[in-house]
């Protein structure tokens, strides 16, 4: 069975979609494209997901309650509403310390006409 996408052409209100569930992070595939991705996770209060780094920039909004992102060692808090671009390579942990809902969009092309 492959990951399933929100169903396209009908309205749906992004928050409500997800559910929070007692210790655990929950994420759900919105779009998912060899070219990027769109995901809604939920993250019950003392999750985290382990520290990683991506090839491609992040970019993550804060849908409910409050998220911890920490990059390369740096910690930002994030409320409701607010929202941060987690660079490509730099190692980041997303972290609960309330429980929150968040968007999260990797967009994987464009990177080859990028000069630093």
């Amino acid at each position: 069975m492959g990951i399933l996408e929100q169903e396209k052409g009908k309205r749906f209100i992004i928050v409500e979609i997800i559910e929070y569930v007692p210790n655990s992070v929950v994420i759900k595939t919105i779009i998912k494209k060899t070219t990027g991705n769109v995901t809604v996770s939920s993250f019950d209060s003392g999750e985290a997901l382990t520290e990683k780094a991506s090839p491609f920039d992040n970019f993550i909004e804060v849908i409910d309650g409050k998220a911890e992102v920490v990059i390369d060692g740096e910690s930002h808090l994030l409320d409701k509403g607010q929202s941060i671009i987690i660079p490509a390579h730099s190692r980041n942990i997303l972290k609960a310390n309330v429980r929150f809902k968040m968007i999260s969009t990797v967009i994987k092309s464009g990177y080859e006409e990028v000069t630093v």
